[in-house]
């Protein structure tokens, strides 16, 4: 099989902003089913904008990646934060905003989950987080002689790019990724380590700093992940080696929070499950064209 890549520009108007955001907060049952309603109202209002991605609903909060004009994503942001249906639970969300070449997504789904990020501990209050360093800072934190730098993603994540020192925990599902924490917990504590973690947009490590906390083990998490990390660091330097996987058509950015050449094989060719994710991954892609 060639290696293949997305090739669909922009629409002719303008270039297409991606943006994603999360925010953990109560939607007891059965608000979520409400709110999914709500959200898909407010991301039709803005079809003219070519307003498409996903979002999902738990009674934990909302998770989301849309994309479409500037236009359209700013009336969405401005509708999700102040929209009476939502009653001021999302009002200042935090929206991170990368540019497009290529098309992300090629429908819109809301979906009601039982989790927005799937960790797979029951009971998690993700409200009460671990300790948020700011990308300014995170540079000198992770060279500390004491910090257990973990990378928390899969693993294709880690090898197209990561931290300097960071730890790959191996693993090829975020569920598996509390396994590793308790095989190394106690050694950690043993030695007087401190754990300090990040992941693309923050919500993984906000969910798992959030039990490790419960555990009685204080973490350290990137404010925002790696994309804020892009965003606000003019000057990455040596901390950051290579590009970041993206859960879109975009397939990976640079520091620049600009698209690369790596294609889909590029990303699974040495993962043990890559054939089956490869397929899948191409089937998601191609939608864009239907």
């Amino acid at each position: 099989m060639g290696k293949w890549r997305m090739p669909l520009p922009c629409p002719e108007t303008a270039a297409l902003v991606h943006t994603s955001f999360y925010k953990f907060t109560p939607l007891p049952q059965p608000q979520p089913l409400l709110a999914a309603s709500a959200l898909r109202e407010l991301v039709s209002a803005q079809a003219a904008g070519g307003l498409t991605g996903s979002i999902l609903v738990a009674t934990e909060g909302v998770n989301g990646m849309l994309a479409g004009s500037p236009a359209a994503v700013e009336r969405f942001e401005q509708a999700l934060q102040h929209a009476p249906a939502f009653a001021g639970a999302f009002t200042g969300m935090a929206f991170k905003h990368s540019a497009c070449v290529t098309r992300p997504f090629g429908k819109v789904k809301v979906q009601v989950k039982k989790e927005i990020v799937p960790l797979g501990v029951e009971g998690v209050d993700a409200r009460a987080t671990g300790i948020q360093v700011s990308p300014a800072d995170w540079a000198d934190l992770i060279k500390q002689p004491d910090v257990v730098l973990l990378d928390n993603r899969n693993s294709f994540e880690y090898r197209l790019g990561h931290f300097e020192g960071a730890i790959d925990p191996q693993v090829v599902n975020f569920r598996d990724f509390p396994d590793f924490v308790r095989a190394h917990a106690a050694a950690w504590k043993a030695q007087g380590k401190r754990v300090a973690m990040y992941c693309t947009g923050g919500i993984r490590c906000e969910k798992t700093s959030a039990w490790m906390l419960d555990m009685g083990m204080p973490s350290y998490q990137l404010e925002g992940g790696i994309l804020n990390y892009f965003q606000q660091v003019t000057e990455p330097g040596p901390a950051w080696q290579g590009e970041c996987f993206v859960f879109d058509n975009r397939v990976a950015l640079d520091t620049n929070l600009q698209e690369t050449a790596t294609t889909l094989e590029d990303v699974y060719q040495d993962e043990h499950d890559g054939p089956w994710r490869l397929q899948r991954a191409l089937r998601l892609a191609a939608a864009v064209e239907e």
